[in-house]
């Protein structure tokens, strides 16, 4: 098995490796790892960007959390299809009005020099730690998978993969992402109905009885209208949905740089809606194979994991064959790849341009530097997935969504200050008030759940982004500025 895993990932990478060796070879500037020299076609944006979103988490994750959850997930994701729309209209006509390189150049423009330190700096946190949990969930599927049976220890196979995921980055960046990820997306999802029709033959289910089993399963309930307390109400999760679509997306690097790298708005703005119609199928695919699993393990006696997100790799690995074993491998290692490649790119194009400012340096001065940060990145990204080893969560994507309450309210409350008010404000004191914000914001979800049971969900993220724009309207000055 081992061996056969290995030859996958040796004739997947290579078919990224040719492909970058296409994209690359007659430009490798730093306009083209930046911004594709904005030549994207809009619909390869549009299923690159479902790559990157869907990742090693929603392929692994997703499928697992039916059992606590049962798929009140597409709460938020019916949210996230709203927050879509947000972003085509409402900030993708401000970033291609100012013809940014970075978004965070918005916030330069609109308040200052330290509101933009501060919001890059945020959205730099930010994606190393969610990216790196992304690819940590990966990592540790494959060394189960693989590298254990070897003795091979999990730091080889991190920075193995790192390194791989590098080679064919470095010298486009966004220009290569654009088509490895529009075939990685393309192999994740269809690795996924494959696992479905795989898993309903073991089942001896036809399509339409596997259409009824799902819709019929205790664990289909998608909508939660009665628990106020619960993080699965509608309310709570619908409107979390929104808002973290608005700032994981609209407010992120990563996602944005790929529409930046679109010829104009309007193609940009089909991109988006294209992709944010997309996310709703795609989601439902992998809740119906949660369903099919548990009803696989009812079926045949199977003793759950301890943690949902072992559930997939359990049965993949051991119960239901080796196709469904080649499916998984595919799809596991696709949706590795296209999460991971974009934010190392993403991270790469900030610290260059918002941290370093190297329009400054000349041109081959500066292609020079950028090498060395991507460099740099990945050692970083190295470390940070060593660390999240050291702390084991039931459920990685839980876990990302609840540290991006925290790291992008910060930027969700200097962007809406900056859109819907026209009034200046003291710009050195941002750092203080975008610190200050989240801190208070863990202070209150402490004393929420100690003194009154209430258990918070994604909406401290609205309370953060509130609690960041009333400290800002708290350093208004009299003149007024609006960008």
């Amino acid at each position: 098995m081992g061996i056969s895993i290995l030859i996958i990932i040796a004739v997947y990478f290579g078919a990224l490796l040719l492909i970058s060796h296409f994209v690359s070879k007659r430009n490798n500037s730093n306009d083209a790892f930046f911004l594709g020299n904005r030549q994207s076609p809009w619909f390869l944006v549009a299923i690159a960007m479902i790559g990157t979103s869907i990742s090693g988490v929603t392929f692994v994750s997703v499928p697992g959390m039916v059992g606590k959850f049962d798929m009140t997930y597409m709460q938020m994701v019916f949210g996230f299809v709203l927050g879509y729309f947000f972003i085509a209209y409402v900030l993708l006509p401000l970033y291609y009005k100012l013809n940014l390189t970075t978004i965070y150049g918005y916030l330069e423009k609109r308040f200052g020099f330290y509101s933009y330190k501060t919001g890059a700096s945020f959205f730099i946190l930010s994606k190393i730690v969610g990216a790196a949990a992304r690819l940590y969930l990966v990592a540790i599927v494959l060394q189960r998978l693989v590298f254990d049976q070897w003795d091979i220890p999990f730091f080889v196979t991190v920075s193995g993969i790192i390194l791989l995921i590098w080679a064919y980055t470095f010298r486009s960046g966004i220009k290569t992402i654009i088509w490895t990820d529009t075939l990685q997306t393309s192999s994740l999802i269809l690795g996924a109905i494959l696992i479905i029709w795989q898993v309903a033959g073991k089942m001896d289910m036809n399509f339409p009885q596997v259409i009824d089993a799902v819709y019929n399963n205790e664990h289909s309930r998608i909508f939660v209208f009665d628990d106020w307390a619960s993080r699965q109400n509608f309310f709570k999760q619908f409107l979390s949905g929104v808002f973290i679509t608005i700032v994981m997306t609209g407010l992120d690097q990563d996602m944005m740089q790929k529409n930046l790298t679109c010829r104009n708005l309007k193609e940009a703005r089909k991109n988006m809606i294209t992709y944010g119609f997309a996310f709703i199928p795609v989601n439902l695919l992998f809740l119906s194979l949660g369903v099919l699993l548990l009803l696989f393990t009812s079926q045949y006696n199977i003793a759950l994991p301890q943690q949902s997100d072992q559930l997939l790799p359990m049965l993949a690995t051991g119960y239901l064959g080796f196709p469904v074993l080649v499916f998984f491998t595919i799809g596991i290692i696709a949706a590795a790849f296209s999460s991971a490649d974009s934010a190392l790119t993403a991270l790469t194009t900030s610290v260059c341009v918002d941290i370093l400012d190297i329009k400054r340096e000349d041109a081959l001065t500066a292609v020079k530097t950028r090498k060395k940060v991507h460099l740099a990145v990945s050692v970083l990204f190295l470390l940070t997935i060593l660390t999240i080893n050291t702390i084991q969560q039931e459920n990685v994507l839980d876990t990302i969504y609840k540290v991006a309450s925290y790291t992008y309210g910060p930027l969700l409350g200097l962007f809406f200050f900056g859109l819907f008010s026209e009034k200046s404000i003291r710009d050195k004191y941002v750092p203080y008030v975008c610190i200050l914000a989240p801190v208070i914001s863990y202070l209150i979800e402490f004393t929420l759940l100690k003194f009154f049971s209430y258990q918070v969900g994604y909406e401290i993220l609205l309370f953060n982004g509130l609690l960041t724009a009333t400290g800002l309207l708290c350093l208004t000055q009299k003149e007024k500025t609006r960008t």
